[in-house]
């Protein structure tokens, strides 16, 4: 169990997620001080999206490029199928989670697939790296682009969704902007970002932590937990569970039918059903008014934490599988 908990991206950076709610909840941002973290939050998600693109090597998104039915295919389950299930589920979830809710595990159907974890389960479990760091590179790059559009599209205006033509000026100043700058810096300080990976993965955390607490304060202010009950929560963790459970049996089911081998459904399975906190929260911020980003992000969270602790136990069991057939 130790050993499985060393690997697994179930860390610190978890609990501390969950303290920023309940900090936030205790003593949330209010008048000037609010203010104050608004403008700390666009510092934030502009410093995030800059290390996002001084961090991804041109080689990487070019390696493997030519693997396109792979890419292809977890792109789609990423930005098609999660979509369509969530278009399908919101009318049925509605009426037993809320409008506002219900609007946030469609958001999440619409978010990138995650980097790291992704990367870090398909090592752990034998399974296509090379895909996967640049399937959930493409995802999270193309995600910054897509994801605004199918909100645009896919989200009604009338359940706090508005997305205007600053909305789309604030995506750009604070997210592109930063990232492309950061890809153009980066044969600057490429050695610094080697030499400091480490703290500037804090410098990550930290700033997903600090949009947290800035994002429940606004629900909190907004009398959101006066609307969400612990029933609600404790529905959106089933609902996640079984989505989780039933988006990787459909992520393997479909690769091996398409006659993709063993490493190659792997990657599929980890990057295809991951959706990412770390860059849905931050558009979120950007694209949602205050009040009702903590509805939206909530079910994302959730669903975040479901999918790390089932991914990690079917990643520890296909390692054990890999080992035995190698021995």
């Amino acid at each position: 169990m130790r050993k499985l908990l060393d690997r697994s991206p179930i860390d610190g950076f978890v609990l501390s997620i969950f303290l920023a709610v309940v900090v936030a909840a205790l003593f949330p941002a209010r008048g000037t001080f609010a203010d104050v973290m608004d403008w700390v939050v666009v510092g934030l998600i502009a410093l995030l999206f800059f290390l996002y693109g001084a961090r991804l090597h041109p080689r990487e998104a070019l390696e493997g490029l030519t693997h396109w039915r792979l890419h292809l295919t977890i792109l789609s389950f990423t930005f098609i199928l999660f979509p369509i299930v969530g278009l399908l589920l919101r009318p049925v979830l509605a009426p037993v989670i809320g409008n506002q809710l219900a609007d946030g595990m469609l958001y999440l159907t619409l978010v990138p697939s995650t980097v790291q974890s992704s990367i870090a389960f398909t090592s752990i479990a034998r399974g296509n790296v090379a895909g996967a760091i640049v399937s959930a590179s493409a995802s999270n790059l193309i995600g910054v682009f897509l994801t605004p559009l199918l909100v645009i599209m896919l989200m009604s205006t009338d359940q706090g969704v508005h997305i205007t033509g600053s909305s789309i000026l604030k995506i750009v100043l604070e997210i592109l902007v930063p990232f492309i700058v950061g890809q153009l810096c980066r044969p600057l300080i490429s050695g610094f970002m080697a030499k400091y990976a480490a703290p500037t993965k804090y410098v990550d955390r930290s700033s997903i932590i600090v949009v947290v607490y800035v994002a429940f304060s606004g629900g909190v202010v907004s009398g959101m937990w006066s609307i969400v009950s612990a029933w609600d929560v404790v529905v959106v963790v089933l609902i996640s569970t079984v989505f989780v459970v039933a988006m990787l049996m459909l992520t393997r089911w479909v690769p091996e039918r398409m006659g993709f081998d063993r490493q190659d459904v792997i990657a599929i399975q980890f990057c295809g059903t991951k959706k990412s906190l770390a860059t849905g929260l931050p558009l979120a911020t950007v694209m949602f008014a205050s009040g009702t980003v903590g509805f939206i992000v909530l079910p994302l969270m959730i669903f975040h934490q479901v999918q790390l602790v089932l991914c990690s136990i079917l990643a520890s069991r296909y390692e054990k599988q890999a080992i035995a057939e190698t021995a």
